[in-house]
């Protein structure tokens, strides 16, 4: 194993660590917080701040990433998490609801930023170690690495999903939150010990118009991707969980369907590189594969939205089928994009690059889980279904304008 793959994989088994006490930490408070009798709107509430803090986190994230290396920011990013854990164990049910939905507010701002501080370092250490292994003889691997890692990660997420209802109904809360913080440690002193301090270290940027100074590939993508997450949470945070249980079922099937969509999710993130021609410039397959999946995603909720207006004799099991291949035409969307925005992403700079990537996404995160609480809140599953479809109608829009050579070619 060269120096390249073993980073890789040190990497990659790090994010899992994380992403597992991630996805569990959604449920935990979501189901935790439903019992307690919070409306739809404040259950968004209770992650607007994890997902705000998210712009900033990545934006600020990637130029720390490149000053200090992306091992030390993903140290930063793990220590962060258990931080966040511990404050929100501390949360009492006899506090007031003020106090209580200010104090989880402010404990998931923090495990926000520890996500996309997280998630910034490790997409960037991908483009650091693919460059390793191409220089030790291997040939171009980046949209396979990148496919495996994101599909990997959000299978990780799906069986988080499922850990936090089950560590919720064993341990309770704080219990649950402590196990977690404990098995974080552990990934942090390993991420420590294994990986080289400075990997990725570069000259970051001296001010923040350089900073801002993202080529037209990084900027359209970065828009195309605030529509696609939003387009997903609006009716993934709370929409669905809730009308699924208003509709019978029991918090372990809410559970259970949201761990298996996002596990059969990240099973189609992980084989896109099967279903996309490659081509040797690395872009112009790849581009016209974003606007074809595009499209095809952007059709899915319409005809998902027209089968639920017909009114079935069980909407539930509708909606459930329709989200299912909107999970599918979505990995590959996401799968594309995460390779596209490496592909665009300068040598020197990739971890700024990817930090403005992804300050996007939590941007569309952001958008999504605000409107997914008062869409649903106003008009029940159908308006957020419905406002899915517009967001991915201008994300598919967005994408037809992408450049398919790189700056200095000729752009199609």
């Amino acid at each position: 194993m060269t120096a390249g793959q073993r980073n890789y994989a040190i990497v990659t088994a790090s994010y899992w660590g994380f992403t597992l006490t991630d996805g569990a930490l959604r449920m935990l408070v979501l189901l935790h917080f439903f019992q307690l009798g919070y409306t739809p709107f404040t259950l968004a509430f209770l992650f607007l701040l994890y997902e705000a803090a998210g712009v900033g986190a990545n934006f600020v994230g990637g130029w720390l990433a490149t000053r200090f290396g992306v091992t030390r920011m993903l140290s930063v990013g793990l220590l962060a998490q258990i931080t966040g854990f511990l404050v929100l164990s501390a949360v009492s049910p006899d506090w007031g609801a003020v106090l209580s939905v200010a104090w989880v507010v402010a404990a998931q701002g923090l495990c926000g930023v520890a996500k996309d501080f997280t998630k910034t370092a490790s997409k960037s250490a991908i483009k650091v170690a693919e460059a390793e292994a191409r220089g030790e003889g291997g040939d171009s691997r980046l949209f396979k690495w990148v496919a495996w890692f994101t599909g990997s990660k959000n299978a990780m997420k799906g069986v988080g999903f499922f850990l936090g209802g089950a560590l919720l109904q064993t341990l309770g809360f704080a219990g649950a939150l402590y196990a977690m913080a404990g098995a974080l440690a552990i990934v942090l002193l390993a991420v420590t010990l294994s990986l080289p301090p400075f990997m990725g270290k570069a000259k970051a940027s001296g001010s923040t118009r350089e900073l801002m100074a993202k080529s037209r590939g990084v900027n359209l993508l970065a828009a195309a991707r605030v529509m696609l997450f939003g387009a997903r949470d609006v009716w993934f945070v709370v929409g669905l969980p809730v009308f699924l249980y208003a509709s019978g079922w029991t918090f372990t099937m809410v559970g259970g369907f949201l761990a298996a969509w996002t596990i059969g999710y990240g099973l189609v993130q992980a084989s896109a590189p099967a279903l996309v021609r490659r081509s040797p410039d690395g872009l112009s397959s790849e581009v016209g594969a974003a606007r074809l999946w595009g499209l095809l995603l952007a059709l899915t909720p319409v005809a998902i939205a027209l089968a639920l207006l017909a009114e079935p004799a069980r909407p539930d099991l509708v909606l459930v089928a329709g989200l299912c291949v909107f999970g599918a035409a979505f990995a590959v969307n996401s799968s594309v994009h995460s390779y596209l925005i490496l592909a665009y992403a300068g040598s020197k700079k990739a971890a700024e690059d990817v930090g403005f990537y992804y300050a996007a996404n939590a941007a569309g995160r952001f958008i999504g889980t605000l409107l997914s609480g008062l869409l649903y809140q106003s008009g029940g599953i159908l308006a957020c279904i419905a406002g899915s479809a517009v967001m991915l109608a201008i994300c598919w829009a967005v994408t037809l304008a992408l450049p398919r050579r790189h700056e200095g070619s000729a752009l199609a």
